[in-house]
Parts: structure tokens; sequence; C-alpha cells
């Protein structure tokens, strides 16, 4: 759909502003749904904008289809894959493995690499609540504090939660700008690596030294784990290499001329639901069938996993319906001619944009969200490298995880898994994520440079 040229530029930029208020209003002080709360926020600006009803109607409908066909399979099947890996005990075999490897003295360091893998296909609070009793029995056996372990487990949580594919974030801005899959593994393991090691090692080391945070009772008391029920560690690893290797073997492909002549095979595989779904399919037979689950119980694993996906997918859905007002409208022109103007980089504005909106509402996801529907209904989006969106994406990335506080409820199941209080929460893991994003940020920045 066209943009409407006719319609007054300053009032556009009133609409905009009075319908973000009007959504930043009902999450933050009415407590309203999030996904009501952005598609009454979307329909006000194309209202107060002077969109005629039946151009905001189409608008609706184009942001919810253009955008949920992009990335309604890739969560449903992220999602089944990440229960089978909890279910089966592969994230705890990834952990117990790196930490042996390791050793305690750099079971920090190890904490931090299996929180940043097993967040990208597992969510943050399970991966959580699965990792957090080998941090505390690190601290237990080596009388230290909690915060010396389990700060780099959350930072590495953090990073996959935030940065990399197919966790759902990075997804659905990489489909609201339409960018490459690929690109987007690729810059935001290159950033998650960074900002795991300032947030994760470094900053855990500081915490555990100046906060000495006991081990809950409830955990001390526990048994250690079993290593000899857990799956193999290099199955683990194989199987979640499985989609990250198709799919930037697919990007390689097309700008690799040797690669020519399987160039169209790589594309099929590595088309992101294609690779998602041989994981999963794989997951099944290797941690499934073969560790004694039956087709119900398997069933019933993956159809449970896919409930809270219905949340992420209609509040994305209407992050959607943001992105086509504001396109549609012609703000998208009035927003790109002033980040002109203002010479600042579209990586900045993005993080920036992101930033503000975390603040504010406390979700990543409705930062992530809002943040890649503007930046998307600027015009030229489609005209940069793959690169430079591939950094975009990061930086918004990075712009949702920083500033993590009392209106955010990853803050609270922190506080209250690692025992602290609010004080010390806000001192460690607030910092915490401003450290994981920021830095993800920067080395996004850097990159852009060159793209």
């Amino acid at each position: 759909m066209e943009a409407v040229a006719t319609l007054d530029p300053t009032r556009l930029v009133l609409a905009a502003i009075i319908g973000l208020v009007i959504l930043l209003v009902l999450i933050i002080k009415c407590k309203v749904q999030a996904m009501i709360s952005i598609l009454v926020g979307a329909i006000s600006i194309g209202l107060i904008a002077g969109m005629p009803l039946t151009e905001i109607v189409s608008s609706v409908n184009e942001g919810i289809g253009n955008t949920l066909k992009g990335i309604a399979l890739l969560v449903g099947l992220g999602s089944m894959f990440g229960a089978i890996l909890e279910v089966s005990g592969g994230a705890q075999t990834l952990a117990v493995t790196m930490v042996r490897k390791f050793g305690d003295e750099k079971a920090a360091w190890a904490l931090g690499i299996t929180g940043l893998v097993i967040a990208m296909p597992v969510f943050f609070d399970a991966g959580l609540i699965i990792l957090i009793p080998l941090a505390f029995s690190l601290a237990k056996r080596t009388k230290r504090s909690a915060l010396f372990y389990t700060i780099p487990l959350l930072a590495g949580l953090a990073v996959g939660h935030a940065f990399i594919p197919p966790t759902p974030g990075p997804v659905l801005v990489a489909t609201m700008l339409g960018v490459d899959l690929g690109w987007v593994i690729l810059i935001g393991i290159f950033c998650g690596i960074f900002a795991m090691i300032v947030a994760g090692p470094i900053w855990g080391k500081i915490c555990g030294n100046k906060y000495f945070i006991p081990v809950p009772e409830s955990v001390a008391n526990q048994e250690d784990i079993d290593e000899s029920k857990l799956p193999k560690f290099w199955t683990i690893v194989g199987i979640i290499l499985i989609p990250l290797v198709l799919i930037i073997a697919n990007s390689v492909a097309k700008v690799v001329p040797a690669l020519s002549g399987i160039q169209p095979v790589l594309a099929f595989l590595g088309e992101p639901f294609v690779a998602l779904t041989i994981a999963v399919i794989a997951a099944m037979f290797l941690l499934g069938y073969k560790h004694g689950y039956s087709n119900e119980e398997l069933e019933k694993i993956m159809t449970k996993s896919l409930e809270p996906t219905g949340m992420i997918l209609l509040v994305t859905a209407c992050g959607g319906v943001l992105r086509y007002m504001l396109q549609n409208s012609g703000l998208g022109d009035v927003i790109g001619n002033a980040v002109s103007s203002a010479s600042l980089p579209l990586v900045v504005v993005a993080f920036i944009v992101a930033a503000l909106v975390r603040i504010s509402v406390g979700s990543s996801t409705v930062a992530m969200t809002m943040a890649a529907g503007i930046i998307a209904a600027m015009p030229g989006i489609s005209e940069l490298s793959p690169l430079y969106l591939a950094c975009v994406t990061a930086a918004i990335a990075g712009g949702s995880t920083v500033c993590s506080h009392f209106n955010d409820s990853g803050f609270w199941l922190v506080k209250s898994l690692v025992g602290m209080d609010e004080k010390t929460t806000l001192k460690t893991w607030t910092i915490m994520e401003t450290l994981v994003g920021g830095v993800g940020f920067l080395v996004a920045l850097v990159i852009s440079f060159f793209a």
C-alpha cells in the first residue's frame, strides 16, 4: 500500500506521539495487556493522523498477516525444540560437561557459555530454572557467593535470549526488517560473545566479591545431578547446531560462487522453518524415543510447549500493525527524514528507541516489537545491506535488554530465585542486563561501520 502523501507532517508527528503515549499509559498505568495496548495505540495513530477508515483496517490486516507469516512457524517449532531439550536433560548435560571441562576455577565461563547456547532454543525462564541448581551446587562446593556463578549464567541466558535466533525476539525483528536470519545469527553470536564475557565472568566476579549471597537452604540440601541419566554431550551439541549451521550455510552459499551448484539445495535446507523442522525431528528421535519417551508423551510435551507462544505471536502481530500504520500513514518518511537530518546512524536510533520502550514498559518483547516497527517503517530500509540490517537487529536486541528494573518480570524472577533483596538485585542483575545490551550494541555499531 502506498503511503498517504497528502497528510500534514506536523499532524503525523503529533499522531505518533499521542498514539505512543496512549500505548505506554495503557501498559504502565492501566496494566492493560500488551497486545490490546499496542493495537489501540496503532489505531489511535491512524485515526489522529486522518487516515481513511478503510486504510486503517487494511493496515491492521496487512500488519498481522505479513508479520505472522514470517515467524509463526519458527516460534512454534522453536518452542517444541526447546521443550524436548528441556525434559530430556539436554540443558543439564551441556552445563555439567562444560563445568567439568573448565574446572571449578573457570566454571563461571562454562556457565556463561552454556547459558548462551541453551537460551537459543529454550525460553529464558525455563533455562534459568533448569540450570540455576548447578550454579548453586558450585557455590556450595567452593563456599563462594552464589552471584559468582549465577551472574555468568544469567548473562549467557540473556545474550542467547536477545541476540541469537531461533529465539523469538531476533526472529521477529529480522522478519520485520526483512533481513536474512543467517546474517542475524552471525552478528548475534559475535555481539553476544563480547557481551557475555563482560556481563558474565567479569561482572560476576566483581559481584561475587562484593556481595555474599548464600545458597538457598532448599537447594543446599539437594542431591547432585545423576549424570548417568543424562543424554550425551555431543548429541546435544549436534542437535542444537543443526538449524544454525543450515541457516548460515544458506546465507554463505548466496555470496560464494563455488557453492552455486548446490545453492538450491542449501536454500531449501537453510530455509529457517525447514532447518528447525529437521532439528525438531532429530530431537524427537535422539532425545525422545531413545530415552524412553513414547509418542503420546512427546505429543503432550510438544503441545504444552505451544501454550506460551500465543501471547508472543499476538504481541508480535500487533507490533506489525504498528509498523504498517506508521508506514502507510506516511510517518515513516517523516521519521526517516528526521533521522537523516539528525545525522545519527540508524543503528544508534534503533538502540535508543528500543531502550526507551524497555525502560518504560519493562517487556523486552514489546520493546523489540515497537522498535522494529518504527525502524521498518522508515523509507529505504530494504536497500540497506544484509550486514547492516543484521547490526540494526542486534542494536534493537541490545536496547530491549538494558535497564531491567521493577516493571520487568525477569527482575522479580531473578530476585526470588537467587534470594536477593530489591536493592542488591538492582546493583547486580540490572547492571548485568545493561552491560549485556550496551556491549552488544557497541559491537554491532563498530561492525556497522564496515557494512
